[in-house]
């Protein structure tokens, strides 16, 4: 059977910005939610918009539909056929719409409507937050591979408490906000909206005893030492993963990571393009004209290379193998060399005497080319 174009679906143009297609999904969503409309069909409706919000909204997706239609968004869970949504993201992009996760409510016919099995409850704890460094380096440690060690501040589990967040005596009791459901009602205009409790923080449960150290949160903040290996010819911009290296996470959750982004700093002369490395050497007019044999810098320290007779300014020449290596280790790039010829600006006498005898020259054999 055929499905309708995602863009009727919202009652969008193709030319909807990222907001247009939100906004129009939410009035969707309020309308057609099976907590609010009991209709035949309404939950129909309310799936067909979920799914192509979850197509729309979605850079790649989207552009792989504008071009291909259904047929580039296909092959979803299951074998289905369908498009492969993430069904999750939005659940807790419109929480307001759907009830908090875990929650009860809207959120479980919503997970009952998708097949997702219920998602994470608030018993399985909470994972712990990934932290960003970065750090400089420079041409050379990239050639070589270096070694970095990082100071941070992170929230881990805390020893006081073992990261339960109570104090000795101290229990969990069940809110009395929300009588242990983690969310209230709240009425919004015509619609009665699920949020989390904020007293208990979607948790369900109060210590009735917090812990002096982390004020009942089981987590405290300590200062650590890193160390991060960065390998040879890693790229500027690069991210490295160290995974478990962020924050602890709460009730058995995983703990978070830790992502170092690297910045190369180009060393003064060197230009850096990908693997290969450009530099340039200036060469007077003599030296242009009759080839000479020259020191180029490299990042291993020297090189000699001949200039052959007649090199015009830009001409690039290539030694094989001074560039920087693969990504942990292999066959090294290029170094390039830019020739540029230097004018003199100041001549002697007889320097000035000399260039006008050569321009005769020139001009006789010109004319005589041209006869």
């Amino acid at each position: 059977m055929s499905q309708r174009d995602y863009y009727e679906v919202l009652g969008v143009g193709r030319d909807a910005s990222d907001t247009d297609i939100k906004s129009a999904y939410r009035k969707l969503a309020l309308k057609f939610h099976p907590d609010r409309n009991k209709d035949e069909g309404a939950s129909d409706k309310f799936k067909e918009a979920t799914e192509a919000y979850g197509i729309l909204s979605d850079g790649d997706k989207r552009a792989r539909y504008d071009r291909f239609g259904h047929a580039g968004v296909g092959g979803g869970p299951g074998g289905s056929g369908g498009p492969a949504v993430d069904f999750g993201d939005i659940f807790s992009q419109f929480g307001d719409i759907f009830g908090g996760r875990g929650g009860g409510g809207g959120g479980s016919i919503f997970e009952s409507l998708f097949g997702m099995g219920g998602g994470r409850g608030r018993s399985q704890g909470k994972p712990g937050r990934s932290l960003r460094a970065s750090v400089e380096i420079s041409m050379q440690e990239v050639l070589e591979g270096t070694k970095r060690t990082l100071t941070l501040r992170r929230n881990e589990t805390c020893e006081s408490c073992e990261g339960s967040g109570a104090a000795p005596g101290g229990v969990k009791e069940t809110c009395t906000g929300c009588g242990g459901q983690g969310a209230v009602h709240q009425q919004q205009g015509f619609f009665a909206v699920r949020t989390a409790c904020p007293r208990c923080q979607g948790e369900g449960t109060v210590i009735s005893k917090p812990c002096g150290t982390c004020r009942g949160q089981g987590l405290a903040q300590k200062e650590r030492e890193i160390e991060v290996r960065i390998p040879e010819g890693i790229e500027d911009g690069a991210q490295i993963r160290l995974g478990g290296q962020g924050e602890s996470g709460r009730g058995g959750a995983p703990d978070g990571d830790l992502f170092v982004e690297i910045h190369v700093t180009e060393q003064e002369g060197f230009h850096r393009d990908g693997r290969d490395i450009y530099t340039e050497v200036g060469l007077s007019w003599p030296q242009a004209v009759l080839g000479d044999k020259i020191i180029v810098e490299t990042l291993d320290g020297e090189a000699r290379m001949s200039i052959p007779s007649g090199t015009p300014t830009g001409k690039l020449f290539r030694i094989s193998g001074q560039g920087l290596p693969r990504l942990h280790g292999g066959s090294r790039g290029d170094l390039l060399v830019r020739i540029y010829v230097e004018v003199p600006t100041k001549l002697t006498r007889e320097q000035k005497s000399l260039v006008k005898k050569m321009r005769e020259l020139e001009e006789k054999k010109t004319k005589k080319a041209s006869k």
